[in-house]
């Protein structure tokens, strides 16, 4: 099993992410990526970084490697550290010339129609965090909050950019995690993926690239807007970029592709942007799971690599709520104006007051917080289904990354159907693999199940794996 690079005893710690790479002892490559992180405008003058302790078992490096990088960049001026306040970014530490304006650079749960009953006891379809563990307290903290400090104009015809005060919280919280670099003026709030996909086809148009595998409630909402699909294979790598032509975009998912479970590999990562620079297509990035890997930190957005050719596009249905139809895009610059007029000239579908709750939530360290203790709880979830299979059912692996919100269980060739309808006996909810390839993309010889593993609630999981694992071809 991998090593888990999530740790209950940090659990209240801030994600940063930090690319630590290049010459020297990792005391000087911490502060390089630091002080990087802070002339490019990612950490802004006041920003209050982890506690030692806590990155330091995020990053894998000693303790005393932290906290000497830390003294030593307070004592250059780059940091602040005072008690009670933690270390911030010293306030004289700005942003380069420009007002750190970015220099270009060289699912939702398948909504397909179920093949067997409706009801079932026990629900291990993907795409669905517990709604029980919905952090109530917080969110009603933060609720009051904003309501409390909230502007008049909140209450009023409402922006369709969405709210500044939660663009600006996602652009600062999306650098420190992602790796993402932008301004609060690039980024368009949306009320989730399918929305940002709807208002870019009806901008982009054309004909798009996407993985052979994925959401075909993404494939036919793209179809309704009159965007032809190819399908690119998808191997352990991610998506085989060398298979793009002329294309308008590729849509993909770098993070974690969906549904298969691999990350988009560095050299193809850096493909796709120089498939974009060479063709002018547009790269269309998917952060599905990006918050959610346990075996090691996760890898930056490819936004990163060239902002002006990559979108992103996240949303907290899988972190918090699907109910709270809050997502964003980072765009090029480019883009911004034609996909502002294509939503509309009021926002009409992600209340002021929700938006103005998640700003103060994620600005207030409370999403943070709540993030990792779900990293905690999807870990130990996928950890107790490979438990479950070494023992039950040796032959059936699981494949991927220790990542997201679901797994994909390698079968023997030719079973998967009947496995499908053996789990609906035992009144067990899950799906084939050969339900997210696209229509177009031969037959590769892959059968498994999707299993999602963070929807039912604590005291059903043992169950649900019990009927999981009766349902798996004998020995």
């Amino acid at each position: 099993m991998a090593e888990s690079w999530v740790n209950p005893a940090e659990s209240l710690g801030a994600d940063l992410h930090l690319e630590l790479t290049g010459p020297g002892s990792r005391r000087a490559v911490l502060m390089r990526a630091l002080r990087e992180a802070v002339q490019s405008g990612r950490l802004a003058p006041g920003t209050r970084l982890p506690p030692y302790r806590s990155l330091a078992a995020d990053l894998g490096i000693a303790r005393n490697t932290v906290a000497d990088a830390y003294a030593e960049l307070v004592a250059e001026g780059w940091l602040t550290a005072r008690q009670g306040s933690g270390t911030r970014v010293a306030h004289g530490a700005a942003p380069p010339p420009g007002g750190g304006k970015v220099a270009p650079s060289a699912p939702a749960r398948s909504l397909r129609t179920p093949a067997g009953p409706v009801r079932s006891t026990y629900d291990l379809v993907q795409g669905q965090p517990d709604p029980s563990a919905f952090p109530r307290a917080a969110w009603l903290a933060a609720a009051r909050r904003a309501l409390g400090n909230a502007p008049h104009d909140a209450f009023g015809p409402g922006d369709p950019r969405g709210r500044v005060e939660l663009r600006e919280a996602l652009a600062g919280y999306l650098a420190r995690v992602r790796g993402v670099r932008t301004r609060p003026e690039r980024i368009v709030l949306c009320s989730g993926t399918a929305h940002a996909l709807r208002l870019l086809a009806a901008v982009a148009g054309g004909r798009w690239a996407v993985e052979s595998y994925g959401l075909s409630f993404h494939r036919g909402l793209l179809a309704g807007q009159g965007v032809d699909t190819v399908p690119l294979t998808v191997d352990e790598h991610g998506a085989r970029i060398g298979e793009l032509g002329t294309q308008r975009a590729v849509l993909l998912t770098p993070a974690h592709q969906f549904p298969t479970g691999g990350p988009l590999h560095p050299e193809r990562r850096a493909a796709v942007v120089g498939w974009s620079r060479s063709t002018g297509g547009l790269v269309l990035e998917d952060d599905y799971d990006g918050e959610f890997r346990y075996d090691r930190r996760p890898v930056g957005a490819v936004q990163g690599l060239d902002p002006d050719r990559v979108v992103l596009m996240g949303s907290v249905s899988k972190s918090l709520s699907p109910t709270l139809r809050i997502g964003w895009m980072v765009l090029p610059e480019q883009l911004v104006d034609d996909i502002v007029a294509a939503k509309g000239e009021r926002e009409q579908v992600s209340s002021a007051t929700e938006q103005l709750t998640l700003a103060d939530f994620i600005t207030s360290g409370a999403y943070d917080r709540h993030v990792r203790k779900m990293r905690q709880r999807h870990r130990r979830r996928r950890d107790q289904l490979v438990a479950a299979l070494a023992q039950r059912a040796p032959r059936v692996r699981v494949t991927g990354i220790a990542a997201g919100l679901h797994a994909v269980l390698e079968l023997p060739s030719g079973t998967e159907g009947a496995v499908v309808k053996a789990a609906a006996r035992q009144g067990l909810a899950v799906e084939g693999l050969a339900d997210y390839r696209h229509p177009d993309f031969p037959k590769d010889g892959r059968d498994g199940l999707v299993v999602g593993y963070a929807t039912p609630p604590e005291h059903r999981y043992p169950r649900a794996l019990d009927a999981l694992c009766r349902a798996l071809p004998p020995e």
